[in-house]
């Protein structure tokens, strides 16, 4: 649990620092989120890359895990 709450520490820092660069990927813009304009109200829910991101963190788990 130690070695797990340092690991995603320094994950949020890095991403802390690197927020600039990380801004300027495409995340949250993929083909399959929902975004709904009406007039005076905006819904946005990012369902594909959630999908992906959860896809990218299950698969680094497996790999610290292994």
């Amino acid at each position: 649990m130690q070695r797990l709450l340092i690991i995603s520490g320094l994950i949020f820092l890095a991403a802390g620092l690197g927020w600039r660069w990380l801004v300027n990927l495409p995340f949250g813009h993929l083909p399959g989120d929902i975004h709904i304009v009406r007039e005076g109200f905006s819904f946005y829910f990012p369902i594909t890359s959630c999908i992906v991101i959860s896809l990218v963190i299950a698969v680094l788990v497996w790999l610290f895990r292994r």
